[in-house]
Protein backbone atom coordinates (compact mmCIF):
# COMPACT_ATOMS: atom_id res chain seq x y z
CA UNK A 1 0.00 0.00 0.00
CA UNK A 2 1.26 3.48 -0.83
CA UNK A 3 1.28 5.94 2.04
CA UNK A 4 -0.31 9.23 1.13
CA UNK A 5 2.18 12.08 1.13
CA UNK A 6 1.35 15.56 2.32
CA UNK A 7 3.56 17.12 -0.36
CA UNK A 8 2.01 18.29 -3.64
CA UNK A 9 3.45 18.59 -7.08
CA UNK A 10 1.18 21.37 -8.32
CA UNK A 11 3.38 24.29 -7.31
CA UNK A 12 6.41 22.73 -8.93
CA UNK A 13 4.40 22.01 -12.07
CA UNK A 14 3.30 25.61 -12.29
CA UNK A 15 6.93 26.70 -12.18
CA UNK A 16 8.00 24.12 -14.74
CA UNK A 17 5.15 24.99 -17.08
CA UNK A 18 6.71 28.42 -17.63
CA UNK A 19 10.16 26.99 -18.40
CA UNK A 20 11.41 26.22 -21.88
CA UNK A 21 12.80 22.90 -20.69
CA UNK A 22 9.34 21.39 -20.34
CA UNK A 23 8.68 20.94 -24.05
CA UNK A 24 8.16 17.40 -25.32
CA UNK A 25 10.68 15.45 -27.37
CA UNK A 26 10.59 12.85 -30.08
CA UNK A 27 11.28 9.13 -30.04
CA UNK A 28 13.46 7.05 -32.34
CA UNK A 29 12.52 3.69 -33.79
CA UNK A 30 14.08 0.31 -34.39
CA UNK A 31 12.52 -2.90 -35.69
CA UNK A 32 12.39 -5.86 -33.29
CA UNK A 33 10.23 -9.01 -33.19
CA UNK A 34 6.53 -8.41 -32.70
CA UNK A 35 4.93 -9.57 -29.45
CA UNK A 36 2.56 -12.45 -29.13
CA UNK A 37 -1.16 -11.86 -28.55
CA UNK A 38 -4.02 -10.99 -30.85
CA UNK A 39 -6.24 -8.73 -28.77
CA UNK A 40 -7.62 -5.81 -30.76
CA UNK A 41 -9.38 -2.70 -29.56
CA UNK A 42 -13.08 -2.06 -30.12
CA UNK A 43 -13.83 -0.18 -33.31
CA UNK A 44 -14.14 3.59 -32.95
CA UNK A 45 -17.16 5.47 -34.22
CA UNK A 46 -17.54 5.46 -38.02
CA UNK A 47 -14.96 7.71 -39.59
CA UNK A 48 -13.13 8.28 -36.32
CA UNK A 49 -9.44 7.46 -36.02
CA UNK A 50 -7.92 7.57 -32.55
CA UNK A 51 -4.29 8.26 -31.72
CA UNK A 52 -3.11 7.48 -28.20
CA UNK A 53 0.14 8.80 -26.76
CA UNK A 54 2.00 6.71 -24.20
CA UNK A 55 4.77 8.30 -22.12
CA UNK A 56 7.54 6.08 -20.76
CA UNK A 57 11.11 6.29 -19.54
CA UNK A 58 12.66 3.54 -21.69
CA UNK A 59 14.37 4.60 -24.94
CA UNK A 60 12.08 3.87 -27.86
CA UNK A 61 14.65 1.69 -29.59
CA UNK A 62 14.90 -0.57 -26.52
CA UNK A 63 11.47 -2.09 -27.03
CA UNK A 64 8.68 0.51 -26.75
CA UNK A 65 8.67 1.36 -30.46
CA UNK A 66 8.41 -2.31 -31.40
CA UNK A 67 5.48 -2.62 -28.97
CA UNK A 68 3.49 0.22 -30.51
CA UNK A 69 4.42 -0.88 -34.04
CA UNK A 70 2.95 -4.33 -33.32
CA UNK A 71 -0.25 -2.81 -31.91
CA UNK A 72 -0.57 -0.32 -34.75
CA UNK A 73 -0.26 -3.07 -37.37
CA UNK A 74 -3.33 -4.81 -35.91
CA UNK A 75 -5.35 -1.73 -34.97
CA UNK A 76 -5.41 0.74 -37.86
CA UNK A 77 -8.22 2.79 -36.31
CA UNK A 78 -6.55 3.10 -32.89
CA UNK A 79 -2.92 4.05 -33.27
CA UNK A 80 -0.40 4.54 -30.49
CA UNK A 81 2.68 6.75 -30.47
CA UNK A 82 5.42 6.66 -27.86
CA UNK A 83 6.84 9.68 -26.08
CA UNK A 84 10.03 9.11 -24.11
CA UNK A 85 10.82 11.04 -20.92
CA UNK A 86 13.96 10.48 -18.87
CA UNK A 87 13.14 8.87 -15.54
CA UNK A 88 14.83 11.49 -13.36
CA UNK A 89 13.58 14.57 -11.51
CA UNK A 90 13.55 16.75 -14.63
CA UNK A 91 11.91 14.08 -16.77
CA UNK A 92 9.17 13.35 -14.25
CA UNK A 93 8.49 17.07 -13.92
CA UNK A 94 8.16 17.23 -17.71
CA UNK A 95 5.50 14.51 -17.57
CA UNK A 96 3.68 16.10 -14.63
CA UNK A 97 3.62 19.42 -16.47
CA UNK A 98 2.18 17.79 -19.57
CA UNK A 99 -0.55 16.20 -17.42
CA UNK A 100 -1.31 19.44 -15.59
CA UNK A 101 -1.52 21.50 -18.78
CA UNK A 102 -3.51 18.82 -20.63
CA UNK A 103 -0.93 18.17 -23.28
CA UNK A 104 -0.94 15.00 -25.37
CA UNK A 105 -0.86 12.21 -22.73
CA UNK A 106 -3.21 9.20 -22.69
CA UNK A 107 -1.11 6.62 -20.83
CA UNK A 108 2.04 7.04 -18.75
CA UNK A 109 4.41 4.89 -16.74
CA UNK A 110 5.08 5.47 -13.04
CA UNK A 111 8.46 4.22 -11.85
CA UNK A 112 7.94 4.72 -8.11
CA UNK A 113 5.04 4.49 -5.71
CA UNK A 114 5.82 7.97 -4.45
CA UNK A 115 5.43 9.44 -7.94
CA UNK A 116 2.19 7.52 -8.47
CA UNK A 117 0.73 8.79 -5.20
CA UNK A 118 1.71 12.31 -6.15
CA UNK A 119 -0.16 12.00 -9.43
CA UNK A 120 -3.18 10.40 -7.79
CA UNK A 121 -3.37 13.29 -5.31
CA UNK A 122 -3.13 15.76 -8.21
CA UNK A 123 -6.07 14.08 -9.99
CA UNK A 124 -4.06 12.94 -12.99
CA UNK A 125 -4.94 9.22 -12.86
CA UNK A 126 -8.01 7.24 -13.87
CA UNK A 127 -9.23 4.77 -11.22
CA UNK A 128 -8.98 1.37 -12.92
CA UNK A 129 -11.61 -0.32 -10.76
CA UNK A 130 -14.15 1.20 -13.13
CA UNK A 131 -13.21 -1.52 -15.63
CA UNK A 132 -14.60 -4.95 -14.73
CA UNK A 133 -13.16 -7.11 -17.52
CA UNK A 134 -9.63 -7.56 -16.08
CA UNK A 135 -8.79 -8.67 -12.54
CA UNK A 136 -5.43 -7.13 -11.71
CA UNK A 137 -5.05 -9.07 -8.45
CA UNK A 138 -5.61 -12.42 -10.18
CA UNK A 139 -3.38 -11.69 -13.16
CA UNK A 140 -0.43 -10.04 -11.37
CA UNK A 141 1.15 -11.32 -8.16
CA UNK A 142 2.27 -8.47 -5.92
CA UNK A 143 0.20 -5.87 -7.73
CA UNK A 144 -1.45 -4.69 -4.50
CA UNK A 145 1.70 -2.83 -3.45
CA UNK A 146 0.81 -0.30 -6.16
CA UNK A 147 -2.61 0.51 -4.76
CA UNK A 148 -3.09 4.14 -3.83
CA UNK A 149 -5.72 5.00 -1.25
CA UNK A 150 -6.86 1.37 -1.48
CA UNK A 151 -7.52 1.46 -5.22
CA UNK A 152 -5.70 0.82 -8.48
CA UNK A 153 -4.79 3.98 -10.35
CA UNK A 154 -2.06 2.18 -12.26
CA UNK A 155 -1.43 -1.37 -13.43
CA UNK A 156 2.07 -2.74 -12.69
CA UNK A 157 3.26 -4.44 -15.86
CA UNK A 158 6.79 -5.63 -15.12
CA UNK A 159 8.54 -7.54 -12.39
CA UNK A 160 12.02 -6.57 -11.35
CA UNK A 161 14.91 -8.40 -9.78
CA UNK A 162 18.16 -7.09 -8.34
CA UNK A 163 21.22 -9.30 -8.23
CA UNK A 164 24.98 -9.50 -8.61
CA UNK A 165 26.54 -9.99 -12.05
CA UNK A 166 29.79 -12.00 -12.19
CA UNK A 167 32.54 -12.31 -14.73
CA UNK A 168 32.42 -16.09 -14.48
CA UNK A 169 35.77 -16.55 -16.20
CA UNK A 170 37.41 -14.62 -13.36
CA UNK A 171 35.46 -16.60 -10.77
CA UNK A 172 36.70 -19.86 -12.26
CA UNK A 173 40.27 -18.62 -12.37
CA UNK A 174 40.07 -17.69 -8.68
CA UNK A 175 38.54 -21.07 -7.77
CA UNK A 176 35.34 -19.41 -6.49
CA UNK A 177 31.85 -20.82 -6.93
CA UNK A 178 28.75 -18.79 -7.69
CA UNK A 179 27.01 -18.34 -4.32
CA UNK A 180 23.36 -19.27 -3.87
CA UNK A 181 23.12 -17.09 -0.75
CA UNK A 182 25.76 -14.97 0.96
CA UNK A 183 26.56 -12.01 3.21
CA UNK A 184 28.19 -8.65 2.61
CA UNK A 185 31.24 -9.90 4.47
CA UNK A 186 31.50 -12.73 1.94
CA UNK A 187 30.98 -10.24 -0.89
CA UNK A 188 33.89 -8.23 0.51
CA UNK A 189 36.10 -11.35 0.56
CA UNK A 190 35.15 -12.19 -3.05
CA UNK A 191 35.93 -8.64 -4.19
CA UNK A 192 39.33 -8.73 -2.49
CA UNK A 193 40.24 -11.97 -4.26
CA UNK A 194 38.97 -10.81 -7.65
CA UNK A 195 40.54 -7.36 -7.78
CA UNK A 196 43.80 -6.60 -9.59
CA UNK A 197 45.92 -3.56 -10.40
CA UNK A 198 43.71 -2.90 -13.41
CA UNK A 199 40.41 -4.32 -12.20
CA UNK A 200 37.91 -3.53 -9.45
CA UNK A 201 36.51 -6.40 -7.44
CA UNK A 202 33.05 -4.79 -7.32
CA UNK A 203 31.25 -1.85 -8.89
CA UNK A 204 27.67 -0.81 -8.10
CA UNK A 205 24.95 1.23 -9.72
CA UNK A 206 24.20 4.21 -7.48
CA UNK A 207 20.42 3.74 -7.76
CA UNK A 208 20.38 0.38 -5.89
CA UNK A 209 23.50 1.31 -3.89
CA UNK A 210 21.58 1.86 -0.58
CA UNK A 211 19.31 -1.17 -1.05
CA UNK A 212 20.90 -3.03 1.91
CA UNK A 213 19.60 -0.25 4.16
CA UNK A 214 16.07 -0.59 2.83
CA UNK A 215 16.26 -4.35 3.27
CA UNK A 216 17.11 -3.83 6.93
CA UNK A 217 14.35 -1.27 7.38
CA UNK A 218 11.79 -3.44 5.61
CA UNK A 219 12.52 -6.23 8.09
CA UNK A 220 12.94 -4.18 11.28
CA UNK A 221 10.93 -1.05 10.44
CA UNK A 222 11.85 2.46 9.37
CA UNK A 223 10.43 3.56 12.70
CA UNK A 224 10.51 2.06 16.20
CA UNK A 225 7.38 1.03 18.14
CA UNK A 226 7.32 4.49 19.75
CA UNK A 227 7.16 6.14 16.32
CA UNK A 228 10.70 7.50 16.32
CA UNK A 229 13.23 6.84 13.57
CA UNK A 230 14.84 3.42 13.35
CA UNK A 231 17.20 4.53 10.60
CA UNK A 232 20.16 4.39 12.97
CA UNK A 233 19.81 0.60 13.21
CA UNK A 234 23.13 -1.16 13.99
CA UNK A 235 23.02 -2.96 10.64
CA UNK A 236 23.06 0.45 8.93
CA UNK A 237 26.38 1.07 10.67
CA UNK A 238 27.68 -2.35 9.66
CA UNK A 239 26.99 -1.60 6.00
CA UNK A 240 28.71 1.79 6.25
CA UNK A 241 31.84 0.25 7.74
CA UNK A 242 32.01 -2.63 5.22
CA UNK A 243 31.61 -0.30 2.27
CA UNK A 244 34.20 2.18 3.52
CA UNK A 245 36.72 -0.60 4.15
CA UNK A 246 36.20 -1.82 0.58
CA UNK A 247 36.63 1.70 -0.79
CA UNK A 248 39.89 2.17 1.09
CA UNK A 249 41.37 -1.23 0.23
CA UNK A 250 43.00 -0.66 -3.12
CA UNK A 251 40.61 -1.61 -5.92
CA UNK A 252 38.18 -3.74 -3.95
CA UNK A 253 35.49 -1.21 -4.91
CA UNK A 254 35.33 2.35 -6.20
CA UNK A 255 35.63 5.22 -3.69
CA UNK A 256 32.22 6.86 -3.53
CA UNK A 257 33.35 10.40 -4.35
CA UNK A 258 35.36 9.13 -7.33
CA UNK A 259 32.37 7.29 -8.73
CA UNK A 260 30.05 10.27 -8.33
CA UNK A 261 32.40 12.92 -9.72
CA UNK A 262 33.47 10.79 -12.69
CA UNK A 263 29.90 9.62 -13.38
CA UNK A 264 31.38 6.17 -13.85
CA UNK A 265 29.36 4.02 -16.32
CA UNK A 266 29.56 0.93 -14.14
CA UNK A 267 27.75 -1.36 -16.57
CA UNK A 268 30.31 -0.53 -19.26
CA UNK A 269 33.16 -0.95 -16.77
CA UNK A 270 31.90 -4.44 -15.93
CA UNK A 271 31.23 -5.47 -19.53
CA UNK A 272 34.73 -4.34 -20.56
CA UNK A 273 36.23 -6.65 -17.93
CA UNK A 274 37.39 -3.78 -15.73
CA UNK A 275 35.35 -5.08 -12.76
CA UNK A 276 34.73 -8.66 -11.68
CA UNK A 277 31.30 -8.07 -10.09
CA UNK A 278 28.44 -5.64 -10.69
CA UNK A 279 25.60 -5.00 -8.24
CA UNK A 280 22.66 -3.91 -10.39
CA UNK A 281 19.46 -5.33 -11.85
CA UNK A 282 17.66 -6.58 -14.91
CA UNK A 283 18.05 -3.38 -16.92
CA UNK A 284 21.73 -4.23 -17.53
CA UNK A 285 20.64 -6.85 -20.07
CA UNK A 286 20.01 -3.95 -22.44
CA UNK A 287 23.77 -3.30 -22.49
CA UNK A 288 24.94 -6.89 -21.98
CA UNK A 289 23.03 -8.06 -25.07
CA UNK A 290 24.40 -5.20 -27.16
CA UNK A 291 27.50 -7.00 -28.38
CA UNK A 292 28.20 -4.31 -30.99
CA UNK A 293 28.83 -1.57 -28.44
CA UNK A 294 29.86 -3.87 -25.58
CA UNK A 295 31.78 -6.80 -27.09
CA UNK A 296 32.89 -9.36 -24.54
CA UNK A 297 34.35 -12.84 -24.53
CA UNK A 298 33.54 -13.85 -20.95
CA UNK A 299 30.47 -15.65 -19.64
CA UNK A 300 28.23 -13.90 -17.12
CA UNK A 301 26.90 -15.64 -13.99
CA UNK A 302 24.51 -14.38 -11.34
CA UNK A 303 23.98 -14.47 -7.59
CA UNK A 304 21.44 -12.98 -5.18
CA UNK A 305 22.23 -9.64 -3.55
CA UNK A 306 24.15 -10.38 -0.32
CA UNK A 307 22.46 -9.89 3.03
CA UNK A 308 23.47 -7.95 6.15
CA UNK A 309 21.44 -10.14 8.49
CA UNK A 310 22.82 -13.35 9.99
CA UNK A 311 19.80 -15.48 9.12
CA UNK A 312 18.75 -15.95 5.50
CA UNK A 313 15.09 -15.83 6.53
CA UNK A 314 15.52 -12.31 7.92
CA UNK A 315 16.71 -10.95 4.58
CA UNK A 316 14.25 -9.30 2.22
CA UNK A 317 15.56 -8.30 -1.18
CA UNK A 318 14.34 -5.51 -3.42
CA UNK A 319 12.13 -6.45 -6.35
CA UNK A 320 8.46 -6.99 -6.95
CA UNK A 321 6.33 -5.36 -9.60
CA UNK A 322 7.01 -2.11 -11.37
CA UNK A 323 6.46 -0.02 -14.50
CA UNK A 324 2.96 0.84 -13.31
CA UNK A 325 0.96 2.25 -16.22
CA UNK A 326 -1.78 4.81 -15.60
CA UNK A 327 -4.48 6.20 -17.83
CA UNK A 328 -4.74 9.98 -17.83
CA UNK A 329 -7.98 10.92 -16.07
CA UNK A 330 -8.45 13.72 -18.62
CA UNK A 331 -7.81 11.59 -21.70
CA UNK A 332 -10.68 11.74 -24.22
CA UNK A 333 -9.90 8.14 -25.18
CA UNK A 334 -9.86 6.28 -21.87
CA UNK A 335 -11.68 3.18 -23.19
CA UNK A 336 -9.22 2.74 -26.04
CA UNK A 337 -6.34 3.34 -23.65
CA UNK A 338 -7.67 0.59 -21.37
CA UNK A 339 -7.83 -1.89 -24.26
CA UNK A 340 -4.22 -1.10 -25.15
CA UNK A 341 -3.13 -1.41 -21.50
CA UNK A 342 -4.64 -4.90 -21.13
CA UNK A 343 -2.98 -6.04 -24.34
CA UNK A 344 0.34 -4.52 -23.27
CA UNK A 345 0.32 -6.25 -19.86
CA UNK A 346 -0.69 -9.68 -21.20
CA UNK A 347 2.11 -10.05 -23.74
CA UNK A 348 2.18 -6.92 -25.84
CA UNK A 349 5.21 -5.76 -23.87
CA UNK A 350 7.36 -8.78 -24.81
CA UNK A 351 9.67 -6.72 -27.07
CA UNK A 352 10.74 -4.96 -23.83
CA UNK A 353 12.25 -8.21 -22.50
CA UNK A 354 15.67 -7.94 -24.22
CA UNK A 355 16.07 -4.61 -22.43
CA UNK A 356 15.43 -6.21 -19.04
CA UNK A 357 11.69 -5.59 -18.67
CA UNK A 358 9.96 -8.82 -17.57
CA UNK A 359 6.16 -9.12 -17.90
CA UNK A 360 4.40 -9.44 -14.55
CA UNK A 361 1.22 -11.00 -15.93
CA UNK A 362 0.79 -14.73 -15.32
CA UNK A 363 -0.47 -15.06 -18.88
CA UNK A 364 3.07 -14.61 -20.24
CA UNK A 365 5.15 -17.81 -20.47
CA UNK A 366 8.43 -17.75 -18.46
CA UNK A 367 10.33 -19.86 -20.99
CA UNK A 368 9.31 -17.52 -23.79
CA UNK A 369 10.48 -14.60 -21.68
CA UNK A 370 13.90 -16.17 -21.06
CA UNK A 371 14.33 -17.03 -24.75
CA UNK A 372 13.59 -13.45 -25.75
CA UNK A 373 15.86 -12.11 -23.02
CA UNK A 374 18.96 -13.98 -24.16
CA UNK A 375 18.32 -14.17 -27.89
CA UNK A 376 21.44 -15.06 -29.87
CA UNK A 377 23.60 -14.48 -26.78
CA UNK A 378 22.34 -17.43 -24.72
CA UNK A 379 25.73 -19.15 -24.72
CA UNK A 380 27.33 -16.11 -23.07
CA UNK A 381 25.31 -16.53 -19.87
CA UNK A 382 25.36 -19.12 -17.10
CA UNK A 383 21.67 -19.96 -17.43
CA UNK A 384 21.45 -22.12 -14.32
CA UNK A 385 22.44 -19.22 -12.05
CA UNK A 386 20.32 -16.81 -14.09
CA UNK A 387 17.15 -18.85 -13.58
CA UNK A 388 17.78 -18.92 -9.82
CA UNK A 389 17.79 -15.14 -9.52
CA UNK A 390 15.10 -14.41 -12.11
CA UNK A 391 12.47 -16.88 -11.00
CA UNK A 392 13.00 -17.08 -7.26
CA UNK A 393 9.97 -16.57 -5.01
CA UNK A 394 11.68 -15.07 -1.95
CA UNK A 395 10.19 -12.07 -0.16
CA UNK A 396 10.57 -8.78 -2.02
CA UNK A 397 10.16 -5.14 -1.13
CA UNK A 398 9.61 -2.08 -3.31
CA UNK A 399 11.35 1.08 -2.17
CA UNK A 400 8.67 3.61 -1.27
CA UNK A 401 10.45 6.20 0.88
CA UNK A 402 9.54 9.83 0.23
CA UNK A 403 12.18 11.66 -1.77
CA UNK A 404 13.00 13.96 1.16
CA UNK A 405 13.94 10.95 3.28
CA UNK A 406 15.94 9.33 0.48
CA UNK A 407 17.81 12.60 0.00
CA UNK A 408 18.64 13.18 3.67
CA UNK A 409 19.85 9.61 4.07
CA UNK A 410 22.03 9.92 0.99
CA UNK A 411 23.51 13.21 2.17
CA UNK A 412 24.54 11.64 5.45
CA UNK A 413 26.09 8.46 4.08
CA UNK A 414 27.93 10.66 1.57
CA UNK A 415 29.28 12.65 4.53
CA UNK A 416 30.56 9.37 5.97
CA UNK A 417 32.14 8.06 2.78
CA UNK A 418 33.87 11.39 2.11
CA UNK A 419 35.27 11.54 5.65
CA UNK A 420 33.21 14.45 6.94
CA UNK A 421 31.58 12.31 9.65
CA UNK A 422 32.25 9.02 11.36
CA UNK A 423 29.66 6.24 11.33
CA UNK A 424 28.17 7.18 14.70
CA UNK A 425 27.70 10.83 13.73
CA UNK A 426 26.26 9.93 10.34
CA UNK A 427 23.70 7.56 11.84
CA UNK A 428 22.73 10.09 14.52
CA UNK A 429 22.18 12.71 11.80
CA UNK A 430 20.07 10.35 9.69
CA UNK A 431 17.83 9.52 12.66
CA UNK A 432 17.57 13.14 13.80
CA UNK A 433 16.66 14.43 10.35
CA UNK A 434 14.24 11.55 9.81
CA UNK A 435 12.54 12.40 13.12
CA UNK A 436 12.26 16.03 12.01
CA UNK A 437 10.63 14.85 8.79
CA UNK A 438 8.19 12.60 10.66
CA UNK A 439 7.15 15.47 12.95
CA UNK A 440 6.67 17.82 10.00
CA UNK A 441 4.64 15.23 8.07
CA UNK A 442 2.14 15.04 10.94
CA UNK A 443 1.34 18.75 10.77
Amino acid sequence: MIKKQTMTVLTAIAVCATAAGCSTGTATTEGTPAPSGTTTAPAPKPGEKITLTMWGGVPAESGPQAVVDAWNAKNPDIQVKYERFVNDDAGNMKLDTALATQQDVDLFVNYSQTLLQRRVDAGFTQELGAYKDYNIDEKIDGAAEWKANGKYYAMPTSKSQFFVWFNKDLLDQAGLKVPDAWTWQEMQAFAEKLKSDKRYGLVQHLEPFPDPLDSVSTKYGYTKPDGSSNMDHPLYGQWLEIMKAMMQDGRTTVPYSEQVTSKMPVDTVFLKGEAAMLNAGTWIFRSANNMKDNPRTFKIAFAPVPRLTEQTGDFITRGGTGDAVSINAKSPHKEAAWEFLKWYADGGMLPMVPGGRFPASKVVNADETLKLLLGDNAATYDQESLKKVLFNSSSKYTRSLPKQVLDLRQEEYENFFTGKKDAKAALESIARRHNDYLKQAKK
